[in-house]
């Protein structure tokens, strides 16, 4: 079985939540999620090279750095500094999504 976690996650930001992304399966669940009307080249590329290394083809490292790229690139890549922030406006008790 291939290790598919990564050494440090990636946080998507969206109006109103952050979400994690800790590893293959995590990107893979973003990637369904992902609006069909967004679906470019970048986001087939990505796609692909998940595949392969889900396979242990290409390595995961790699798959990391492509990711928070097409974050960076679709402008949803949260910041790590801005993770607690948002935590701490929220108050406490409440889900950063609430």
């Amino acid at each position: 079985m291939t290790y598919t976690k990564f050494e440090r996650p990636l946080f998507v930001k969206y109006p109103h939540y952050i979400q994690e992304l800790a590893s293959l399966e995590d990107v893979f669940d973003f990637l369904d999620d992902w609006p069909a009307d967004k679906r470019g080249d970048a986001y087939q590329v990505l796609v692909k090279a998940c595949r392969v290394a889900a396979q242990g083809i290409f390595p995961i490292p790699a798959i990391r750095e492509n990711v928070r790229r097409f974050l960076i690139k679709e402008r949803v890549l949260a910041n790590i500094e801005e993770v607690p922030l948002l935590i701490a406006k929220r108050g406490t008790g409440e889900n950063v999504g609430s």
